[in-house]
């Protein structure tokens, strides 16, 4: 598990439209519901999971998916941006595959990512 805790950490920049290629690798009933930009990647959350595409390698061509189902987070956490020389607000969640952290631009509403994973998880 002390690997997984190394590589599972992420930064997101801010919301953008969900990306129409993610409809293949949804299962039955899931839907996608938000999607954010990380510096050359994005994050989707549909009903079931969040998914994480990670583009690997100098031309980008190599990608990795993290599928991350609700029902392994077993608690999180959101601290908000601090203020002028603070300005990334972070999520910790506690899961199952072992401790993931999400760090969150200014541009990301900490709250509205709060209640997405409140909602997919209680």
């Amino acid at each position: 598990m002390a690997e997984t805790q190394n590589i599972l950490e992420w930064v997101l920049v801010s919301e953008c439209p969900i990306p129409q290629d993610v409809n293949s690798i949804l299962v039955n009933g899931e839907v996608p519901v938000a999607a954010y930009k990380t510096f050359r990647d994005i994050a989707i959350f549909t009903s079931k999971r969040l998914i994480v595409r990670d583009s690997q390698g100098i031309t980008g061509k190599k990608i990795e998916i993290y599928s991350l189902p609700y029902s392994s987070i077993n608690m999180w956490s959101t601290e908000n941006a601090g203020g002028f020389l603070d300005t990334t607000a972070e999520v910790e969640l506690w899961t199952r595959a072992g401790h993931i952290k999400v760090k969150l631009q200014k541009g990301v509403d900490i709250r509205k990512f709060d209640m997405l994973i409140a909602n997919a998880i209680l």
